[in-house]
């Protein structure tokens, strides 16, 4: 699930607030081991789903790191929006699992 963030500006090098890729690290670091493991086995899973959904009916030899990496290239800007939409929907569920 992603959900834009126009209101939130990172800067890199503000020491308070970091970005949300720091923040992410900062928890991780902090929580329970249980439930980073479990919050990263979901991710790996949706990844595998996504992995799988991309190569269905394609050949063999169908390279899916060549597809992926070419698409980063000609969608940067809107991939680095979503990674950060995904960071803070990581922490936000690790978070709310250390606070129940």
């Amino acid at each position: 699930m992603s959900m834009s963030k126009d209101w939130f500006i990172e800067d890199e090098n503000d020491i308070f607030f970091g970005t949300v890729k720091s923040k992410y690290f900062d928890v991780t670091r902090g929580a329970n081991k249980e439930i980073v493991e479990e919050e990263f086995d979901k991710l790996l899973e949706k990844v595998a789903v996504m992995e799988l959904l991309l190569s269905k009916d394609k050949e063999e030899d169908f390279d899916i790191d060549r597809l992926i990496k070419e698409y980063i290239f000609q969608n940067l800007d809107e991939i680095e929006n979503i990674k950060k939409d995904l960071y803070l929907e990581l922490t936000s569920n690790i978070v709310s699992k250390l606070e129940s």
